[in-house]
């Protein structure tokens, strides 16, 4: 099994928390994974792409049209990360909007839950909801389980099941 995967966003919107999640579950599979992260801005705000590669890869970086699957927690970067994905590839969007892809509104949906950071676990929901990822609903909460600080990981989990039962 491999599987090539790219997580865009901002800084602060958990892009970052989103790659542990998914690299956590190819470990506890003992699949081998690699992943990488390019910061446009030091800082909160800053276009921030992680890529994951899960399988027998040498480098962690995804060419151009390789992505299988493409998780963008900001619709602006959508323009500027495009290309990384095949064809074929499942593209899930943090979007209000009409358009490319499959859409949900993450963010509104992590304020209603009482934290706009958790729409990078809505949009993980969405992604296993769809099939797009190589691991189950049960492997990504084990995962959150895992790398949570412990008095947000019910928080994280509700997001995540929010994203599901959508």
């Amino acid at each position: 099994m491999k599987q090539q995967i790219i997580v865009s966003g901002l800084g602060g919107q958990g892009v970052l928390f989103l790659t542990r999640v998914i690299a956590q579950v190819a470990v506890n599979r003992e699949t081998p994974v690699l992943t990488a992260e390019t910061h446009g801005m030091a800082q909160r705000g800053g276009t921030v792409l992680s890529t994951i590669k899960v399988g027998d890869f040498a480098s962690p970086l995804i060419r151009t049209g390789q992505a299988d699957v493409g998780l963008l927690l900001w619709e602006a970067n959508l323009e500027v990360h495009r290309s990384l994905l095949k064809n074929s590839g499942s593209l899930l969007i943090n979007s209000d909007n009409a358009g490319e892809g499959e859409r949900i509104d993450a963010s509104g949906i992590a304020r209603e839950l009482g934290n706009a950071v958790l729409s990078n676990l809505v949009l993980l929901g969405l992604a296993i909801r769809q099939k797009s990822l190589f691991c189950t609903a049960e492997e990504c909460e084990t995962a959150i389980r895992q790398l949570a600080p412990a008095k947000f990981v019910e928080q994280n989990l509700a997001a995540f099941h929010k994203g599901i039962d959508l």
